[in-house]
């Protein structure tokens, strides 16, 4: 006999989970299938474990450099195994947190799985045992991404990983070779680096971060070189010897690089099984599920957010979408249009943020604009605390006079940016800032009156 839903979400992660609490609170009846755990790839084995080792990292380094300051520390020396528990330790107490709460709503049920979508209102899930059969009313898929493989270079979990073994390493490497200096590569450059392990990092473009504009990346390669970091850019990995050890990895120019692990972050991929775009008969943008900004996909009734939509490769961003889908599949009337409007963290360092449009966005799109600019060296309260790389850049359409992009680089970066915000769309060419952070007051301040 088929169990019955008003709202069936399948994916547990950031977006799922936020759904399937919305849905719950307007009332509707739940069932949320995810069919590893609770958290997704963000908790489990993304966002929180990345950002555990990042805190470690971050910690360390201002150890070693606590003489700078006034202060004696004889040894500063990473306790590795103690560090992986306490990601570990982390992982299973938010995991708890999100069972908690979704049992406390009344309302949902999980059930651990593989979902097979067979109609837009039918859904079988194979479980451990026999197969569950869920009758629902609407869909919600937020099933995720995966990390993409090099064809000449494959994951094999040992030598070749992926951001998901990276995690866990039972040993600090000596040495680690990142094909990718994204989001994820660099960051996982930034926790081994600290840890002492040998980095190189290798990225097909011009610069670090190319999602971003130039002058990111430049100056974030400039503050890793001084972590003892090489990179190199414009550059592309062509093959990989593993007979021997440490590999060695040949680049297309014909050098060749010998390192005990090869990370490749070369980005991800929307999730989405082959079974549920024949069954429903979705409409797809390349390898993501297409949608509306209602979150709405081709097919009446059933959405889709995350990852799997190829609009933003971010867990808050699955969650903003999470909240429209909830909505409009409870009776609701919600969009999401700008996604430039959901800020952009990266958790190096130092740290990277940004809202609304870059200054390359705005030339492709034919916006001449001004810069404003401001740096943390000139910030009182950052040279008092020994964080003075970093800039602040504020972007304003010389048409509209008003504000559409700003980029913050450097100490609490990725906390400065959700107050940054309120500035994209205003006009005002003065703004009296009244936040309580004094770097971000000053900085901010100087890079708005600049531009």
């Amino acid at each position: 006999m088929a169990e019955k839903f008003d709202i069936a979400i399948i994916g547990a992660g950031p977006g799922g989970f936020r759904a399937a609490k919305r849905c719950a609170q307007k009332g509707a009846s739940v069932a949320i299938i995810e069919k590893e755990v609770v958290g997704g790839t963000c908790l489990n084995c993304g966002c929180i474990p990345s950002k555990a080792l990042l805190a470690s990292a971050h910690i360390l380094l201002k150890a070693k450099q606590a003489a700078e300051m006034g202060i004696n520390i004889t040894s500063a020396v990473p306790d590795w195994p103690k560090i992986q528990s306490r990601r570990d330790e982390i992982i299973i107490s938010l995991r708890k947190g999100m069972t908690d709460s979704m049992r406390a709503l009344g309302k949902i049920k999980f059930i651990q799985g593989r979902a097979a979508i067979l109609s837009p209102n039918k859904i079988e899930v194979e479980t451990g045992s026999s197969p569950v059969e869920i009758q629902t009313e609407k869909i919600i898929i937020a099933t995720g991404s995966e990390p993409i493989q090099i064809p000449q270079i494959p994951f094999d979990g040992q030598t070749v990983i992926s951001s998901k073994e990276a995690l866990t390493l039972p040993e600090i490497p000596k040495s680690m070779i990142i094909i990718g200096g994204g989001v994820i590569g660099c960051e996982m450059a930034c926790v081994y680096a600290a840890m002492g392990t040998k980095i190189t990092i290798i990225e097909a473009m011009p610069c670090l971060l190319p999602m971003e504009d130039k002058w990111v990346g430049r100056l974030l390669e400039r503050e890793f070189k001084k972590l003892g970091i090489d990179i190199l850019t414009g550059q592309k990995a062509a093959s990989l010897d593993k007979s021997s050890s440490p590999a060695k990895l040949v680049l297309e120019n014909g050098r060749t690089i010998e390192s005990e692990k090869i990370l490749v972050s070369v980005g991800r991929k929307p999730f989405i099984d082959k079974e549920t775009i024949r069954s429903l008969n979705l409409k797809m943008s390349g390898p993501a599920i297409e949608i509306n900004e209602k979150m709405e996909t081709s097919i009446p009734g059933v959405y889709a957010i995350g990852d799997v939509t190829g609009k933003t490769y971010l867990a808050h961003g699955a969650t903003a979408q999470a909240e429209a889908a909830a909505a409009n599949a409870t009776g609701g009337n919600k969009t999401l249009t700008d996604y430039s409007l959901i800020p952009r963290v990266i958790y190096t360092f130092p740290e990277v943020a940004s809202v609304g449009k870059t200054e390359e966005t705005c030339k492709a799109e034919g916006i001449e604009t001004s810069v404003g600019k401001a740096f943390f060296r000139a910030n009182g309260r950052a040279v008092a605390q020994n964080e003075t790389a970093g800039e602040a850049r504020v972007i304003r359409d010389n048409q509209s006079n008003k504000i559409v992009g700003i980029t913050i680089v450097g100490a609490t970066a990725t906390e400065l940016i959700t107050p940054a915000r309120m500035f994209i769309g205003t006009s005002e060419k003065a703004v009296h800032i009244t936040f309580p952070h004094p770097t971000f007051s000053e900085t901010m301040e100087e890079a708005i009156q600049n531009d």
